[in-house]
């Protein structure tokens, strides 16, 4: 089953069970994949949007949650915090286990060792490798200094 496909019976479910926080988040959801899908017809690329680029909407998702809830944090509203993380909370229900920093360690170690990388030149190419592989699954923004320093 597509990662499409799971987010339209999730968004059914919730609408049934009339839970309008996580319909509303599903439906955010959604809208950013049209949103990618309009954007690439004007593009004159392929319409459909598949899953690794629906994980990354949604890792995009998470990340401005992220930010914003640490901006109301610290700005004293903590009732638009909680909604923020709640929806997070939704969102990360179907992105794929976040990998431990030892499994990120061995991922970007192996990833260095398939593309040849042998300096700090080759760090694109390592990061198109684990971009490919693990979409979704690690925070690329702190995985980059990593690679470089494997590679310094």
């Amino acid at each position: 089953m597509s990662l499409r496909e799971r987010l339209q019976i999730a968004l059914k479910e919730a609408m049934k069970a009339k839970e309008a926080e996580r319909l509303s988040t599903l439906r955010l959801i959604n809208a950013a994949i049209k949103d990618r899908e309009i954007a690439g017809r004007g593009e004159g690329g392929e319409q459909d949007v598949g899953d690794p680029e629906i994980l990354a909407i949604m890792g995009k998702m998470v990340k401005q949650r992220q930010e914003s809830a640490r901006a109301y944090e610290e700005g004293g509203r903590l009732e638009l915090a909680a909604k923020e993380i709640a929806e997070i909370g939704v969102i990360e229900e179907f992105l794929p286990r976040q990998l431990t920093a030892e499994e990120i360690e061995a991922a970007v170690k192996a990833a260095i060792a398939e593309a040849g990388a042998t300096g700090i030149r080759d760090m694109g190419r390592v990061m198109a490798v684990l971009k490919g592989r693990y979409t979704g699954q690690m925070d690329f923004g702190a995985v980059g200094p990593k690679v470089k320093d494997l590679l310094a």
